[in-house]
């Protein structure tokens, strides 16, 4: 567990509740963040029945029972394993806000707890939970966007925007490939667990764009580069991940060619995909995604605002 504390008293909390994390912010009415807590106990970790207690205890020194809190949540949180089923609403539609949310009780008198949905395609089928958030952050921010973002990660989503709604999508386990290969397979034994080279990286990237279908081979060939013309650690993990995202901007060339792309995601990842799309002739804008997750949980906070004043 990790707490970052400066103040005390906050008006409300945001909730990222992923299936390896749980992050906590408490902030102001204006937005303003007072602390922050986190640890790693993500959905994979829990039973449904061991979220309250969970979050209680990361978020227990800043409840007060003088006073109910809302609490604004998104992520895995809303699975049918998570802590309660918030049921994905269908695209086209626009980014989850109040009028999705599912407002749960609680045995805790302390705070109220509203949780955003995922968002569904039904054709193809696909998924999401978590960037629907983000999308709704950057739309607060950008509400004439026109195009495509791409939030990368474990399951780097591409998704279409429109007249401020999210009309298609679609997800590639690149991110999940990389770790697979690169922690369980024969691959382990040449991949760094860290280091970078731009170089190699955009080398390998431009071969899986031009011939996919070698790429199977080319991967095998990282070990034999290995064993016997001492490939460095560094260069082989920066070709690994250039051949699996080269596949991904292959296959999700619809996506992106001639339009304007906004990338959300962390620091490091994000590079590696804006320095791609750039070799590939597209100039993307970036944000980091816990920006845009906080966004958008505070523009859910301030329609709850906004209803109970109403009321």
């Amino acid at each position: 567990m990790n707490i970052n504390k400066r103040a005390i008293g906050p008006d409300w909390l945001a909730v990222d509740w992923g299936t390896t994390h749980l992050r906590i912010w408490l902030l102001d009415a204006r937005g303003h963040i007072l602390a922050e807590a986190r640890d790693d106990s993500g959905m994979a970790t829990l039973s449904s029945d061991q979220f309250y207690a969970r979050f209680t205890r990361l978020a227990g020194p800043f409840l007060s029972p003088d006073k109910v809190i809302p609490v604004v949540a998104c992520g895995m949180i809303g699975a049918k394993q998570g802590w309660h089923e918030a049921p994905y609403i269908a695209a086209p539609c626009a980014a989850p806000g109040l009028e999705e949310a599912q407002k749960i009780e609680t045995r805790d008198e302390r705070f109220s707890l509203y949780i955003l949905p995922g968002v569904k395609q039904t054709h193809p089928a696909d998924v999401m939970r978590g960037e629907e958030t983000q999308i709704a952050g950057f739309l607060s921010q950008n509400p004439s966007f026109d195009g495509v973002l791409c939030l990368p990660g474990t399951h780097t989503k591409w998704v279409r925007i429109s007249a401020e709604e999210i009309v298609s999508f679609q997800t590639f386990m690149t991110g999940e490939m990389f770790s697979l290969l690169s922690e369980t397979s024969v691959l382990k034994h040449s991949i760094a667990s860290s280091g970078w080279h731009k170089g190699a990286f955009l080398e390998a990237l431009d071969a899986a764009i031009s011939a996919p279908a070698s790429i199977a081979s080319k991967l095998f060939a990282l070990r034999a580069e290995t064993l016997l013309n001492d490939l460095s650690g560094a260069v082989a993990r920066s070709r690994l991940s250039g051949f699996l995202i080269g596949l991904e901007l292959s296959a999700a060339r619809p996506y992106w060619l001639g339009q304007d792309i906004a990338i959300i995601g962390a620091e490091d990842l994000s590079i590696a995909y804006m320095d791609g799309l750039i070799s590939q002739g597209v100039k993307p804008q970036s944000h980091h995604s816990v920006d845009m997750t906080l966004a958008g949980l505070t523009k859910a906070y301030q329609q709850i605002q906004g209803s109970m004043n109403a009321a």
